[in-house]
């Protein structure tokens, strides 16, 4: 017997259990990296689009979503790397925002909010919810990651850079 083709929405749900190789408390769904999903017979195409074009995680995150997909019987599997529209830290979901503030990360503001640069001298502290932080580097451990310190209660975390 055939499986029937799964919908979208399963392999978006699939896609969940497959956690950012950096972060792990976070789906590539919830970081808004897995940009679109297509099925034209039983070939299941993901869209991938990095956080930054130099990301040195994509190879570990394509692998990875191939093995979910092949795990669910999904052998006609393919990634596409793009950049057809450049990730935002707007498309983290609200779920992904709260995983990461577990963790320990500051959820990055809207992109919207924007005027200057000024905002990104300052992030709510994770840990505290403190505005009494400051920038201590622009780069953090990844392009997309800054490091901040909280004077309230003097811990360093780091924040998702808003792009």
């Amino acid at each position: 017997m055939i499986a029937p083709t799964p919908s979208i929405d399963t392999i978006y749900e699939w896609l969940e259990d497959v956690k950012d190789p950096e972060i792990p408390v976070l789906s590539l769904v919830d970081l808004g990296v897995i940009t679109n999903v297509e099925i034209n017979d039983k070939k299941v195409t993901i869209e991938l689009t990095p956080t930054f074009a130099g990301c040195p995680a994509m190879e570990v995150m394509k692998s990875e979503v191939i093995e979910k997909l092949k795990s669910k019987g999904i052998n006609d599997a393919a990634v596409n790397i793009s950049f057809r529209v450049p990730w935002s830290s707007d498309f983290i979901t609200e779920k992904g925002k709260k995983a990461l503030k577990q963790y320990g990360f500051a959820p990055p503001p809207s992109n919207k909010l924007f005027v200057d640069l000024e905002i990104l001298e300052n992030a709510i502290c994770p840990r505290c919810d403190s505005t009494n932080t400051e920038m201590k580097n622009a780069f953090g451990p990844t392009l997309c990651r800054s490091i901040y310190y909280c004077h309230q209660c003097k811990e360093a975390f780091e924040q998702f850079k808003p792009l």
